[in-house]
């Protein structure tokens, strides 16, 4: 009780002490809550900068032109409300040539940054804001994008850049350039680890083309978006060369003639939405397989119109897109590179719900014939591929390599070694259908059985021989005679499936019209498939 009694005297005391300093302690606390009430007022005004960018007037003129802001595009891509940014309020550190003065500092500093979802999975993404700078690329924006690749690699998530920039920040001299350097050698680290995408939407110059080029995937807008490392004006002081924007470094200049883009959109708002359709197909990274999604299209539905698809004459073209179309799930064929080497397809699409890689020569072009430039695409699809554990489905028809001197003088040896070489590399699971003409090399080059081929098909329409009957007679029977029969012994002995049957180098010949519930089923079989390469620091293949 006395304790009690000592506790309740002590307290009145310690109240009474209180009371009487209270109006002090009101003061502070009062002072306390402006200071704190300035504070997040000075957040919120830096917040509204930030998500003004360059201001009203320079995202007015960006609407103009036909383009959305960084942040309109990440919002577009990103499933709404998923987006959670990094380094908002993020300056430049430069005083020279009066960067200092307060006009020329924009929270973010020209690229929003952060991680969001797309249907549900997650991306890390950075989106270049034209409206600061011209985007261009400053030390501050450099870091900002560093950070958000680094966490991508060690979370396991891909990184989509949004690209919009002039180039280095001028002003700010080699530090802009470190900055460019920075970015490549993480693109390097990540290549293989992560998926990393590129969506060219504005200009792209000099330093800025290089990051792009060294990502799995380059897209870009058509009629506003340009990749080159000089500029017209550069051109002409030094070549004389009168050339365009557009002819330069447009999209129909990278997706049709140099090859350095996979594809063009019609607009923002277009490629936005195909972004998100390739990024259902595609892993989060190298330690997880492709999603699989629920398939209303019958496992094993058989597709009549395959059996009479392959024309009678071996000369007469049809379309290995109605093949694939006719196969995959519910028609549905993302195309990479459609416009560029068309004598062969790549692209993703589902066998049962799961991600597959497709090959197919088009036999519409130059007859399906192996070039130089169709070996370089095939061969960077299929490495993509497999490094990111998606299974390979090859449709051949191939009548060989491309002759001539241009080809031979382009060095088609060294470039179709880079087809050969990826599908022998290659060891994610790989099936392998030939419709109708596997000759000479380019049979072995084409995910053959002796690549590792896990299931090789053949349809009854399949030739595979060292070459066409009309030429083999003519080197074999040189004296010209009974052409005709010659011709028919050839094509009787070696120009059809059995040859190859017989010696085991294809599973089975099958009607055409089982071919997806073949795959579907073998699908299943290999997706516990285990194969490794001998150990090696990295392999030199033929660059």
């Amino acid at each position: 009780m006395a304790s009690a009694h000592v506790s309740r005297i002590c307290l009145a005391v310690k109240n009474s002490v209180i009371l009487s300093r209270w109006p002090a302690i009101s003061k502070r606390h009062c002072s306390s809550v402006s200071a704190m009430t300035d504070v997040i007022g000075r957040i919120d005004e830096k917040r509204q900068q930030a998500l003004l960018g360059g201001g009203k007037h320079r995202i007015e003129a960006q609407h103009k032109r036909g383009k959305l802001t960084a942040r309109e595009r990440v919002n577009l891509l990103l499933d709404p409300g998923s987006f959670i940014e990094y380094d908002m309020f993020a300056e430049h550190r430069c005083s020279d040539f009066g960067m200092d003065a307060d006009d020329k500092k924009f929270p973010g500093d020209g690229v929003v940054t952060g991680h969001g979802l797309i249907n549900g999975r997650i991306t890390y993404i950075f989106s270049q804001d034209f409206t600061v700078h011209g985007g261009s690329l400053s030390s501050a924006h450099a870091q900002k994008i560093c950070k958000v690749m680094d966490q991508a690699m060690q979370v396991g998530a891909p990184v989509i850049g949004l690209n919009d920039s002039g180039g280095a920040r001028i002003q700010e001299g080699v530090e802009s350039l470190a900055g460019y350097a920075d970015i490549f050698q993480r693109n390097v680290m990540a290549s293989g680890v992560i998926p990393q995408i590129s969506l060219i939407m504005g200009p792209c110059a000099g330093g800025a083309v290089y990051s792009p080029a060294l990502t799995d995937f380059t897209f870009m807008v058509k009629d506003t978006s340009y990749l080159f490392i000089t500029g017209p004006d550069v051109v002409k002081s030094v070549t004389q060369e009168e050339v365009t924007y557009e002819e330069l470094g447009g999209a129909k200049t990278h997706t049709t003639i140099s090859g350095v883009a996979h594809g063009a959109f019609e607009n923002d708002i277009d490629s936005l939405s195909k972004m998100r359709q390739l990024f259902s197909y595609l892993p989060l990274s190298n330690r997880d397989s492709a999603p699989i999604i629920q398939c209303e299209d019958p496992r094993d539905r058989l597709v009549p119109i395959l059996d009479n698809i392959v024309p009678l004459e071996s000369n007469k073209p049809y379309s290995m897109k109605d093949v694939i179309f006719a196969t995959v799930d519910n028609r549905q064929f993302f195309e990479i590179m459609p416009a560029y080497a068309k004598n062969i397809l790549v692209g993703f699409a589902r066998m049962n719900g799961r991600t597959v890689g497709i090959v197919a020569n088009e036999p519409k072009v130059a007859s399906g014939c192996l070039d130089i430039n169709s070996s370089v695409k095939g061969a960077r699809f299929v490495r993509f591929c497999d490094a990111f554990n998606i299974p390979l489905i090859t449709f051949v028809d191939v009548p060989g390599f491309l002759p001539g001197t241009s080809q031979e003088y382009g060095g088609i040896i060294r470039h179709g070694a880079k087809l050969l070489y990826a599908y022998a590399e290659a060891t994610v699971p790989k099936i392998t259908v030939i419709t109708r003409k596997a000759y000479g090399g380019a049979y072995d080059v084409m995910s053959s059985k002796h690549l590792r081929g896990d299931i090789n098909y053949a349809w009854p329409t399949a030739e595979v021989a060292v070459m066409g009957a009309a030429g083999a007679v003519k080197i074999i029977f040189r004296d010209g005679q009974e052409a005709a029969e010659r011709e028919k012994e050839y094509v009787d002995k070696f120009a059809n499936p059995f040859p190859a049957a017989t010696r085991g180098f294809v599973d089975d010949i099958i009607s055409p019209n089982v071919t997806r519930k073949r795959i579907c089923r073998d699908l299943d079989l290999l997706a516990g498939k285990q194969q490794s390469n001998p150990p090696k620091k990295h392999a030199n293949m033929p660059l």
